[in-house]
């Protein structure tokens, strides 16, 4: 696992965490053979995340937002340890997670996202990417508010005939919670790919195997 640091400058991976499957952090004879430290206990990826980001933030690294994938943003003791932290995210969820609706009724967010007219979406690039911008339809849902910060739906929509949806949780600064600000954090998130296609091109990251610890 990678965390990339990124901004509108550039981008670099700054830190990694080796993650050992449940099935074999329970293995001594694997454990022996990989010479996997006694200490070492299994630990799930939003949890070695957590750490990673821990480690940055105590390194002096200017950080106001994270951007992540589903893994990490279907999992709730990350996104609160986040809230806790202060840190604004956007952090994409797997389409079954449910969020609160007016009705007060808890609603599928990809059923949300079918059900919403077109004049709520924006048509928007999300930057440029390997073949010109990246446009997509984007659409805001506010949540709730506390404390100066507000929780809320990011929707993106592709522009094919048949559009593909996918959702982010996030949580802002009032005041930030704005759809450009948004969608550019999501956005930032594919930093992370370009980096590891420069180390691959670079320094041969896919010619190599962690074999040992």
């Amino acid at each position: 696992m990678f965390l990339c640091y990124a901004s509108d400058k550039g981008a670099a991976l700054v830190d990694r965490e080796l993650y050992l499957p449940e099935e074999w952090a329970a293995d001594r004879d694997r454990r022996r053979a990989a010479a996997v430290p006694e200490k070492i206990e299994f630990a799930t990826k939003p949890e070695l995340a957590r750490r990673m980001i821990e480690r940055v933030l105590q390194a002096g690294a200017p950080c106001n937002w994270v951007a992540a994938d589903e893994v990490y943003g279907n999992n709730s003791k990350l996104r609160h340890w986040l809230e806790q932290r202060r840190l604004g995210y956007v952090l994409a969820i797997a389409s079954d997670q449910r969020m609160r609706w007016p009705d007060h009724e808890q609603r599928r967010v990809d059923m949300i996202a079918h059900s919403l007219p077109n004049l709520a979406w924006e048509r928007v690039s999300a930057g440029a990417g390997g073949k010109g911008e990246r446009l997509y339809d984007w659409t805001l849902i506010r949540g709730w508010e506390e404390d100066g910060w507000t929780h809320g739906l990011l929707v993106r929509r592709s522009i094919e005939e048949q559009p593909e949806h996918a959702c982010y949780w996030f949580h802002a600064p009032t005041c930030r919670a704005a759809l450009e600000t948004l969608m550019r954090v999501a956005g930032q998130r594919w930093q992370i790919e370009q980096a590891f296609q420069a180390a691959k091109g670079e320094c041969g990251l896919d010619h190599y195997e962690v074999r040992h610890w």
